[in-house]
């Protein structure tokens, strides 16, 4: 390449330099690497040679950029950077281990055990309750019975439940006795015993 498309060159990347950067950045998402894409392009300019005289320097310099920044990627792609390393161990498996797996369906067939064993009124207020969210009066209307019985078989349903699972009950908070409560009533809840 003639020195005057040399010169040519190096003027447009100059004045255009912050342009140049901002399209790179956007492309590739990094400024970094549009800075550093860019940094290998002025290096390039000496043994630049356009096939047929410099019709566009600014699109000429963007290709030797874009190019740039494609070999750098593609170099890198097999290497660890720090920031990759800190958002990795930033990163948290929701998915289970296998032996937690285990544990988890065990506990299920234990908990599903435990219903089996509770009288029929006492599995329908804890299923009425606790899984479809049904108000304790609510509860206590439909079967006919007062909201304090619903209460002490839930607390009994919860109470079998727990010691099935090896777990002690917590009460959260205590009971609403009034019809008109939103449904945060007795909310006992169990947890496991930590050794």
């Amino acid at each position: 390449m003639s020195n005057s498309s040399q010169d040519v060159l190096r003027r447009f990347f100059v004045l255009g330099y912050d342009e140049l950067r901002a399209r790179l950045a956007r492309r590739f998402g990094s400024t970094d690497l549009a800075g550093d894409a860019l940094h290998e392009t002025w290096l390039r300019i000496d043994g630049a040679a356009p096939a047929k005289g410099l019709r566009s320097p600014k699109h000429y310099l963007l290709r030797m950029a874009y190019n740039a920044a494609l070999k750098r990627l593609n170099a890198e792609s097999g290497l660890v950077t720090l920031s990759d390393a800190k958002a990795a161990i930033g990163l948290i498996d929701d998915a289970p281990d296998p032996e937690r797996a285990v544990i988890a369906r065990l506990e299920l067939e234990t908990l599903a055990q435990a219903l089996r064993e509770l009288t029929p009124r006492r599995r329908t207020i804890l299923i009425a309750s606790r899984l479809d969210g049904t108000p304790l009066w609510r509860i206590a209307e439909q079967l006919a019975i007062s909201q304090r019985l619903v209460e002490i078989e839930l607390r009994h349903a919860l109470a079998h439940c727990a010691l099935r699972l090896d777990r002690k009950v917590i009460r959260r908070f205590g009971p609403k006795s009034s019809k008109g409560s939103s449904g945060g009533e007795d909310l006992d809840r169990w947890q496991r015993d930590e050794p």
